[in-house]
């Protein structure tokens, strides 16, 4: 019996999309119909359109997809050694870097990442939502800690978000990719947390120091 007689609706979905996605990069997305993915997999163009309505709709698929692969590297990184200050840096390059290799080093893959915005809002607002979750979480253990001061770890996560969009959205990235955005993100990030560090004490002068001599 052929394996692919026995391919379940989910598998030819996943198998659909990533041979779009092979040939969107290798072609481009505004060059890549329908008909081409379909002749790729060896069936019917009208066989594609009972998986996914349109070529946007597969790309949708392919987005969700790369959102919860950026998750698991940010998350990875989140959860990594350090001081809550490293590791929110650390999860904030993993997501410029997770950008960096899958998006920018294929310019052909540029008019598949908006139409992945432009369609794909919803879930990518979910996924905004998913990063914010984690960094407030580790400033919450900041503060546990005594790391930083009492504050409300969500409301600076959305401040964090907001103010490191261009180094999280691959198309401000792009704009930007000549400039060292690994430096000015890791800047920016230790610049607004220090404004919840909590204040150290100054160190006590070595013994002996302060005393007038011959005092």
């Amino acid at each position: 019996m052929n394996a692919r007689g026995r391919e379940t609706a989910d598998e030819t979905r996943e198998r659909i999309a990533q041979v779009a996605e092979e040939l969107f990069r290798r072609m481009g997305f505004a060059k890549t119909a329908v008909a081409d993915i379909a002749n790729e997999l060896g069936m019917s163009t009208a066989n594609v359109y009972r998986f996914f309505p349109s070529k946007n709709a597969i790309v949708e698929t392919i987005c969700q997809k790369c959102l919860i692969e950026s998750e698991v590297v940010v998350a990875q990184a989140a959860a990594g050694p350090g001081t809550p200050q490293d590791r929110i840096v650390a999860a904030y390059a993993a997501i410029l870097a997770y950008h960096k290799a899958n998006f920018l080093a294929e310019r052909r893959v540029h008019d598949m990442v908006l139409v992945a915005i432009e369609h794909n809002w919803q879930n990518i607002e979910a996924h905004k939502a998913r990063i914010g979750a984690m960094v407030a979480g580790i400033l919450a253990e900041g503060i546990g800690s005594g790391t930083f001061v009492p504050h409300d770890p969500a409301q600076v996560s959305a401040i964090l978000l907001g103010t490191c969009m261009r180094f999280c959205h691959p198309v401000l990235i792009a704009q930007n990719i000549d400039e060292d955005l690994e430096g000015q993100l890791d800047a920016t990030v230790r610049f607004i947390l220090r404004s919840v560090e909590k204040e150290r004490a100054p160190l006590a002068p070595p013994a002996g120091t302060g005393r007038r001599a011959g005092g």
